[in-house]
């Protein structure tokens, strides 16, 4: 089935989020309300615990109402000189609106020019994806066609999923990009930062420039991913070109 891909039509995401806010001091009294009973219903909250302590609202991140997107990192497959090369573009920044809606205008303006452009991410399908389209609404922006499912058919979504393919159908369990490239001996996106950092680098110490450049290993360990269940060479890291 991987054969039917066209590696140079898809367009490689990740993204990463922070709580919307650097504390839970900071919710309004609504909000606290509401993620004092997100946490209960999660059962995340354990003894000695309660809904205001850091590790647990850094948690906040994963979920739409509660978090924000500060970096997405793009990647896509170009032939060069002959040789397989990976373009990498990241937007980022403190202003969420901003970054999506340069993200959206580059969405539009790559399917107009590629109709047969499919968007791939590692659990893309349960994270990045409609992720992506709850903050654009509560943003007030209008979600670009290649994220909206409505009224689509299965068959017609044209979303990958890294996890997913991975999975051959067996729907019990969730397989970490980080495990994925240990097994295919990729190199590591999680050598400096992982995931459950992000929210302490950006609100503590302030650095997004490490955020992106996390953002970006992950997105070119996706690639060499599917380029490992596809059959096929990885990239060389002198073929990857990063966008100023």
């Amino acid at each position: 089935m991987l054969e039917n891909y066209k590696v140079e039509n898809i367009l490689f995401i990740d993204v990463e989020t922070v709580p919307e806010h650097p504390d839970y001091s900071e919710l309004s009294d609504q909000f606290k309300k509401l993620w004092n009973k997100k946490v209960e219903n999660l059962r995340i909250v354990t003894e000695g615990q309660n809904p205001s302590d850091k590790a647990i609202y850094y948690r906040a991140a994963i979920y739409a109402e509660f978090g924000k997107i500060v970096c997405i990192s793009v990647g896509h497959l170009v032939n060069k000189n002959g040789e397989r090369t990976l373009r990498m573009k990241s937007y980022s920044g403190d202003d969420e609106k901003a970054l999506l809606q340069d993200f959206t205008e580059m969405l539009k303006k790559y399917s107009s020019s590629n109709p047969g452009v499919l968007l791939c991410a590692h659990n893309g399908k349960e994270f990045d994806f409609p992720y992506l389209s709850r903050r654009m609404l509560i943003n007030g922006l209008q979600i670009p066609k290649m994220l909206d499912l409505s009224g689509k058919k299965p068959w017609e979504v044209n979303h990958l999923d890294t996890m997913e393919l991975w999975k051959f159908g067996d729907y019990k369990s969730y397989t970490s990009l980080n495990l994925l490239t240990a097994v295919f001996n990729i190199p590591t996106s999680k050598d400096d930062i992982d995931g459950s950092d992000v929210a302490r680098v950006y609100w503590e110490e302030k650095d997004m420039p490490r955020i992106v450049k996390y953002c970006q290993k992950d997105v070119v360990a996706i690639v060499q991913l599917f380029l490992k269940l596809k059959g096929e060479a990885l990239i060389k890291t002198d073929n990857i070109e990063y966008a100023e």
